[in-house]
């Protein structure tokens, strides 16, 4: 879709509102609203937005700002009534003078797909966030309620869960996600709609899309949707496991298989697993970003925490399923530890920085971990295993992403560095804070 047809499709679409959307640094949707009579001027000169309040964004004397639309992004948001019928596009953020802004996401995601674009390759992804639905009134509560008593891929015929999920996917569908399967997951309350894999600026954007759906549709029933990693003690967290290909863009073929390999697998395919292990514990930084990330990431909920890879052992941090014959295309790599509290362009970026410098350097993967589950062996055989762990806090993951010079090179100066300041600054007011579990364990003891 360019400007012409955007213009003609909102005339058709009786859209009356258009909703400008960009993220902060942390990921947070960030929108400039404007009645529709105004589309073809912002289409020819841009939005101008006040920058300086936004996280990680420009200080308060370079604050100016222009959004450029992006056509292609436009959907309609379905929850909006006829009367003010509103639609949304993705836009990119420029400078006054006219260069792309170094701190947006999304023209970070942009700059690596165009190194990869001149290599004649695509990097696809497939991810799969899961989320909570709690009810109405305990949602925003210090121990919030689930909503529904299912389990994992549990049916009904009818319950609030089947009706709410229905609804998700319906409006996600009007908005352009091509949702293959929605289910109920592991926990009580918790469930996954997956769908269907693109490339990486598309499946980022749908992230965002799918995550706002969501909390919207949920809203509208009287419910309030979590995309937190692990709101519940003691029951599984939410991840959002990416699936990864990377395919060349002439012939159309998937760069990972190779027919003769025992796994299917490709030397490209060895040397992408093997960068995305070495920058395993950078990666942390930015894929599993919160406190919270590192509450979900622990031995016993099926998430993983130490650093390998293996063919369907859902104990490794990237898995290699379970090849179908004659499916050279399904040949993919699962990164198991992202969740989706992550800013997704930040994320993605960092994910094929990672991949390409594994490619670049030729790097060989280690042994995979087939048939070992990882969680039973003690500190002693892991050391044997040449397996290593991610790291367990927030604090020590952005130490390590601090050191990564690949991934601060992918991200840029200005971005790597607002990211890592907005998330010390989250760490600080994190540490500072004195918890329920703290006045539990030592007011009386201590």
């Amino acid at each position: 879709m360019d400007s012409k047809d955007l213009i003609k499709k909102v005339k058709e679409d009786k859209v009356k509102f258009l909703s400008l959307q960009f993220t902060d640094v942390l990921g947070a949707v960030k929108s400039v609203d404007m009645p529709i009579r105004h589309l073809e001027g912002v289409l020819e000169d841009g939005a101008w937005f006040d920058g300086s309040s936004v996280e990680g964004f420009a200080r308060i004397q370079e604050s100016d700002m222009r959004l450029k639309v992006d056509a292609s992004t436009y959907a309609v948001l379905p929850w909006s009534g006829d009367g003010a019928k509103r639609a949304r596009v993705f836009c990119d953020i420029f400078t006054p003078s006219g260069d792309p802004f170094p701190g947006d996401p999304r023209g970070a995601l942009k700059r690596i797909l165009k190194k990869l674009d001149e290599k004649g390759w695509k990097y696809n992804i497939g991810p799969e966030p899961e989320f909570f639905l709690f009810k109405g009134e305990n949602g925003h509560g210090v121990h919030p309620a689930p909503h529904d008593t299912g389990g994992y891929f549990d049916f009904s015929s009818f319950d609030e869960a089947v009706v709410v999920r229905t609804a998700l996917m319906d409006a996600l569908d009007a908005m352009g996600l091509d949702v293959e399967v929605g289910h109920h997951e592991v926990a009580l309350g918790q469930h996954e709609i997956d769908f269907r894999f693109a490339d990486a600026l598309k499946a980022a954007d749908n992230v965002l899309t799918l995550k706002y759906t969501v909390k919207a549709i949920a809203a509208q029933h009287g419910l309030v949707a979590s995309f937190m990693p692990k709101p519940v003690y003691g029951i599984n967290g939410s991840g959002m496991h990416c699936h990864q290909s990377l395919f060349d863009t002439k012939s159309g073929n998937n760069l990972f298989f190779d027919a003769k390999d025992e796994a299917r697998l490709s030397p490209l395919a060895y040397s992408f697993i093997a960068g995305q292990l070495e920058h395993a514990r950078a990666l942390a930084g930015v894929v599993a970003p919160t406190v919270n990330s590192y509450k979900r990431l622990v031995p016993g909920y099926e998430a993983p925490v130490y650093i390998g890879w293996a063919q369907q052992n859902r104990s490794a941090l990237i898995r290699i399923p379970r090849y179908t014959e004659g499916r050279d295309k399904s040949v993919r790599a699962e990164l198991r530890f992202p969740d989706p509290s992550c800013n997704p362009y930040i994320a993605f970026t960092a994910m094929l920085a990672a991949a390409l410098d594994g490619i670049d350097k030729k790097m060989q993967a280690p042994k995979p971990l087939n048939n070992i589950n990882l969680y039973h062996l003690n500190k002693e055989e892991r050391t044997k295993l040449g397996v290593t762990e991610l790291p367990g806090s927030l604090a020590e993951s952005l130490s390590e992403l601090e050191k990564d010079a690949v991934l601060k090179e992918a991200l840029g100066d200005f971005l790597f560095e607002a990211y890592l300041r907005a998330k010390y600054e989250e760490w600080d007011d994190f540490r500072l804070r004195v918890t329920d579990y703290e006045i539990e364990r030592y007011l009386e003891t201590a």
